[in-house]
């Protein structure tokens, strides 16, 4: 499934042509969670329709268990068929618990099926609650559609059951509770694993090649920013708004409590000559197997002036694009979008794994996933790739996994920026600035780190003192 269609034409980020690497993987040291004792749910569903614009599928989340259970520790997946060059549009239509309290996310499976290539899951802020032992979460009429429109067909889904018109057990969703699997089954040879419990590593964090950066600079001219191998961005150029410059001052350093925080400003005042990106990048693409890890504050708000402009706030790593659809190409992001961008309305947070792309005319190969809510505030990105699977975490949780078709052949540079997309999301004038935050950031080389182990290691760092790491050998 490619992403949805975007104007990359002028996405192409400055990085610098290495050698390839071999990538050596490594054992993921991952520490499985018990499982949940007293703690069970069941699935009910019902399809309110079995037309050709839309899924709806209609489900209940029932509390079978002896202990009460916090929704927000609940997943719940829907699989289906996707159609072929399709993305998909998440909906709520209605449910007891508030659709402000369900999020809707699609992910891809790792071993797809006749049935089943593609997963929507439903989840639960922690507005939604618990539920006590007995109690349901009532209707929750989900509905989700081709972002385009375009028909599509339920007979091919695993999870669709067009006879099943009222509530009922239903073993083709499954759910999770802490990242521990309670029921349903899966499509074959996509069996729910348990998530990593972010609670504690049960191994230490693993020593190596690693860079660490805790972000200690007195400003963007700071000598130490160039000796630790960083560019701060003021060429001209993609991606974004035309005739935006990209603007190093706009990237500045400040303590907040006991940590030192890079802030990333992009403004504007409705014109591309008054647009201001922000950019910081390893000069080094060295890059490549392993875990990158950073905490990072995303905003839904300006800091001043009228909101609304397409924003996108990012950390990723990349290498260049040697040329069109070479397969060589590699790009791992967080993106996110507080007011939408890309034919999406609201806020969305992507991740997106590139085997390649033509910037004219646009064709992408890419795999991703998404998540429609807010995610204003700081928030724990993860990203581990290894000889077989690339995974992203958010905060712990497991956000989106993708297949070995993605994997990288060259290293890359580690990058953050924030800019604008286009001027039409806000056609004002009048002058407004946003704010994206960064408290660290880390790679691990081939070592595939659990969220855990990321904030031990982080957390070894700090409580030794030590600002500053890049032991990662140059790409060969």
């Amino acid at each position: 499934m490619n992403h949805p269609t975007r104007n990359r034409n002028l996405r192409i980020r400055a990085t610098l042509a290495v050698a390839a690497v071999t990538g050596l993987g490594a054992t993921a040291l991952t520490a499985l969670p018990a499982a949940a004792a007293g703690e069970a749910v069941t699935v009910q569903y019902r399809q309110s329709a079995a037309g050709s614009d839309q899924v709806e599928p209609w489900l209940k989340v029932v509390n079978t268990g002896a202990s009460s259970v916090p929704l927000s520790q609940v997943k719940v997946r829907y699989y289906f068929k996707a159609d072929a060059g399709a993305s998909y549009t998440y909906a709520c239509s209605w449910a007891v618990k508030g659709c402000a309290n369900l999020t809707g996310t699609f992910g891809s499976l790792a071993n797809p099926t006749a049935t089943a290539d593609r997963y929507l899951e439903i989840g639960f802020t922690a507005g939604a609650g618990s539920l006590a032992p007995g109690a349901d979460t009532g209707d929750m009429q989900l509905r989700f559609h081709r972002s385009n429109w375009q028909p599509l067909n339920q007979n091919d889904d695993y999870s669709f059951g067009p006879a099943q018109t009222t509530y009922a057990n239903w073993s083709k969703v499954t759910a999770t509770v802490g990242g521990v699997p309670v029921w349903g089954t899966a499509p074959a040879g996509n069996e729910p694993t348990p998530t990593p419990t972010p609670t504690g590593p049960t191994t230490p964090p693993p020593t190596g090649a690693a860079l660490f950066d805790d972000f200690d600079y007195t400003g963007h001219t700071d000598p130490a920013i160039n000796a630790h191998g960083w560019s701060v961005r003021s060429n001209s150029g993609g991606p974004g708004v035309p005739g935006a410059t990209w603007a190093p001052e706009n990237v500045t350093f400040a303590k907040e409590g006991t940590n030192s925080i890079m802030n990333l400003r992009s403004s504007t005042a409705g014109t591309g000559e008054s647009t201001r990106h922000t950019e910081i990048l390893t000069r080094a693409s060295k890059f490549k197997n392993g875990t990158y890890a950073a905490r990072v504050r995303f905003s839904d708000a300006p800091v001043s002036g009228p909101d609304g402009d397409r924003v996108v706030q990012t950390f990723f790593t990349i290498n260049d694009l040697k040329a069109p659809m070479a397969d060589d190409y590699a790009e791992y992001d967080f993106e996110y979008l507080p007011n939408g961008g890309w034919g999406e309305p609201a806020n969305i947070l992507y991740t997106t794994s590139w085997e390649t792309y033509r910037p004219d005319p646009w064709e992408a190969v890419n795999q991703h996933s998404e998540s429609r809510t807010s995610y204003a505030g700081w928030h724990d990105l993860v990203l581990t790739i290894d000889d077989s699977t690339i995974v992203y975490y958010v905060d712990g949780q497991e956000f989106g996994r993708h297949d070995a078709r993605y994997l990288p052949e060259r290293p890359m540079s580690i990058n953050f920026n924030q800019w604008l997309i286009d001027l039409a999301g806000q056609t004002s004038t009048t002058p407004r600035s946003y704010d994206q935050k960064v408290d660290y950031v880390l790679h691990v080389k081939d070592q595939v780190l659990t969220p855990a182990q990321v904030a031990a290691k982080v957390g070894a760092y700090r409580s030794a003192g030590t600002a500053f790491e890049d032991s990662v050998p140059a790409a060969q």
